[in-house]
């Protein structure tokens, strides 16, 4: 009988100490190491991608670091993808990428120069490779777009894959923020309907940083609001029927947390194949950071109500728990 007190007594202790084993680990914030912003999330087959800005003075901006990862939490540095010895045109600041992939190319476009004026030299470049982790070469030997067009600075560009199977580019700085049809071999744009190639559809607070993605059949349009440099970036988004909207501003879904980190914003999102589970790829500042350039890139989980509005985004230090794609 003792014999057999001791071993239930035994068992029950080990419950605990069981469960707390099994209990996946999550991944923890931040995801990779070094100062990395701007992050552009891809899935391509089984795994993960991470396509950053490199967070220095615009001067060091001269090439791209790729991250790849079966499930989020262990991540794999493919250095040097694409730099200015491959894009004779692009001297300095190379932010925020954006990648596709089509008829087994990789697409990989880059904003470089940060160009003040249409005299200047620079804007959006777009890249090729037959793998995402590179190496890359000039895909034009020339920007894609080197002019101002509806006030917005041509950067921070993003390609949107409709379900029609039409490619967008949505791009802007300064707040101002334009919608194109790339032609089908991206080396230019297609005109609008109405004759119009730069479409803006700039919502109110705007600042940069644009996103899209479908859900449920709604194109969900999100964007960095606030300045860079500062505590109070953040990222606000709206829902339309259409690409090109109109989009009225719903509110901010992602901003700082004074007990976790500071200047949340420029993301990405993903969703995971055959799941409805979202996570929101963004960059932020350490509570210990002050330097502008001081960001780091994290990943945490999105998600959304009843009504399809997004839960605005618990930011994290744990991260999310690692998954693979089935």
């Amino acid at each position: 009988m003792r014999k057999t007190l001791a071993l239930l007594t035994a068992v029950a202790m080990s419950i605990p100490a069981m469960a707390q084993q099994s209990a996946p680990a999550k991944a923890g914030n931040p995801v990779i190491n070094g100062w990395y912003a701007d992050p552009e999330a891809a899935i391509f087959g089984k795994t993960y991608w991470i396509f950053p800005t490199f967070s220095d003075k615009y001067e060091k901006q001269v090439f791209f670091d790729a991250f790849s990862s079966p499930d989020l939490g262990r991540w794999t540095k493919h250095p040097h993808i694409l730099d200015t010895a491959a894009v004779k045109w692009a001297k300095k600041a190379m932010w925020a990428p954006a990648i596709v992939e089509k008829g087994g190319k990789y697409y990989f476009f880059f904003a470089a120069n940060d160009i003040q004026n249409d005299q200047e030299q620079g804007g959006i470049g777009v890249a090729v490779s037959n793998k995402p982790g590179g190496p890359y070469k000039d895909y034009l030997g020339k920007p894609l777009i080197d002019k101002f067009h509806n006030g917005a600075q041509p950067i921070d560009q993003f390609v949107f894959h409709d379900k029609d199977g039409q490619y967008y580019m949505i791009y802007g700085g300064w707040r101002h923020c334009n919608i194109a049809r790339l032609k089908p071999d991206f080396t230019g744009f297609e005109p609008f309907a109405d004759g119009t190639e730069f479409k803006e559809i700039t919502p109110s607070g705007y600042v940069e940083g644009p996103f899209m993605f479908i859900h449920n059949g709604k194109y969900y349009f999100m964007w960095s609001e606030g300045g860079w440099t500062g505590p109070n970036y953040s990222v606000a988004y709206a829902i339309a029927d259409s690409p090109a909207g109109p989009f009225k501003r719903i509110g901010k879904i992602l901003q700082q947390d004074t007990t976790v980190a500071t200047g949340a914003g420029h993301h990405s999102v993903i969703n995971v194949p055959g799941t409805d589970r979202f996570y929101i790829v963004y960059h932020r500042r350490p509570l210990t950071e002050t330097a502008a350039n001081h960001r780091v890139t994290c990943i945490d989980e999105m998600r959304f109500d009843e009504n399809g509005l997004i839960v605005p985004v618990k930011i994290t230090n744990e991260g999310v728990t690692p998954v693979k794609i089935r």
